[in-house]
C-alpha cells in the first residue's frame, strides 16, 4: 500500500496548485453569491422601511404622456421619413431587403418620395438604386470623374444618403488628386 502511494506521488504532486486553484476559485465564487443574496435581502428591507417614490421630475417626458395625436398611428409610416433610414443599418439594406406584413412602414420610408431627376447612364448601369455601401465601394474602382460626379448629384436629388455621398466625395476628392 505504501509503494503504489509513492509511486503516485510525482502525478499527485503536480496535480496540486490545480486543485488549490479550483478550490480558491469556488471559494470566491461561494463568498461573491453570499454578498449578492445580502444585498438583495437589503433591497428589500430598504424597500419595506422606504418605499420607493414614483416621482417623476418635471423636466422628464415620456412617450406615453404626451397627448394622443391621430397623425401617429400604427398603420401608417413613421412621420419623419428623412430620419428612419439614416442610421447603421441603412448602410447595409436596400429598400428591397424589407420584407413581411410588419416591415411595411420600413420599405416606405426606405425609400423617400423622390424629385423628378433625370437618371444618369451609370445609374441604370449599376443598378445603383439596390446597391448597398459595400457593394458601391467595391464598383467605385471602375468610374471615372463624370461617372462619379453624377452619381454624386443623382444621390443628393434623390434620397441624400450621407453615407452614400460622403463615399462618393471622397472618391472624387481621390480621383481629382491623382
Amino acid at each position: 500500500m505504501a509503494v503504489e502511494e509513492t509511486i503516485k506521488l510525482p502525478k499527485t504532486i503536480l496535480m496540486y496548485p490545480m486543485t488549490l486553484a479550483s478550490t480558491a476559485a469556488a471559494i470566491v465564487m461561494r463568498f461573491q453569491q453570499n454578498v449578492a443574496e445580502l444585498v438583495i435581502k437589503g433591497d428589500a428591507t430598504l424597500e419595506q422601511i422606504f418605499p420607493p417614490k414614483d416621482e417623476q421630475p418635471e423636466w422628464a417626458t415620456f412617450d406615453e404622456d404626451l397627448p394622443d395625436d391621430d397623425t401617429d398611428s400604427d398603420d401608417g409610416p413613421a412621420p419623419d421619413l428623412e430620419r428612419s433610414t439614416e442610421g447603421r443599418f441603412a448602410l447595409y439594406t436596400s429598400a428591397d431587403a424589407a420584407t413581411g406584413p410588419s416591415d411595411s412602414w420600413a420599405r416606405s420610408a426606405a425609400t423617400p418620395a423622390k424629385k423628378s431627376v433625370s437618371v444618369p447612364a451609370v445609374v441604370e448601369e449599376l443598378d445603383y438604386e439596390q446597391l448597398t455601401l459595400a457593394q458601391l465601394r467595391a464598383r467605385l474602382q471602375t468610374l471615372d470623374l463624370d461617372e462619379l460626379e453624377a452619381l454624386l448629384a443623382y444621390e443628393e436629388a434623390t434620397k441624400g444618403r450621407a453615407p452614400f455621398q460622403t463615399l462618393l466625395a471622397n472618391r472624387i476628392t481621390r480621383a481629382t488628386a491623382k
